[in-house]
């Protein structure tokens, strides 16, 4: 999973197995560490629960989850549908919310293991 994060904006990009696993799991995490300090670390995940939002974001110290709504995961991994987006009023401003399947590259082979076949494959500007 790759985690975007610009202004005050998230994007999350979800790769096939990645998808897999949080339909069968509910969850899917990374930890990037920035020292040896055991606090020193952020988890991002994603979930689905069996929520009436379609699209939640739910902080804790040193960890952020972003939380699908399980009928809303279920339809966008089975169609095409690219992602799912919201913008969160927090209090103190809007969040944007983007989570979006990984598609391949078009101009590079390299680093398309595991992503989604890119729509656009075959097509010309």
């Amino acid at each position: 999973m790759k985690l975007r994060i610009k202004g005050n904006s998230l994007r999350l990009r979800v790769s096939p197995s990645e998808m897999a696993r949080l339909l069968e799991t509910g969850r899917i995490e990374e930890t990037i560490h920035f020292a040896r300090q055991e606090d020193a670390r952020l988890t991002y995940a994603l979930e689905h629960a069996a929520t009436g939002e379609e699209l939640s974001i739910r902080y804790r110290p040193q960890e952020v989850a972003v939380v699908l709504s399980t009928e809303g995961a279920r339809k966008w991994a089975a169609g095409e549908q690219v992602g799912m987006s919201a913008v969160l009023d927090i209090g103190v401003g809007q969040l944007e919310l983007l989570v979006e399947k990984d598609f391949a590259c078009l101009d590079r082979k390299e680093g398309n293991e595991d992503t989604f076949p890119n729509p656009n494959r075959g097509k010309t500007c």
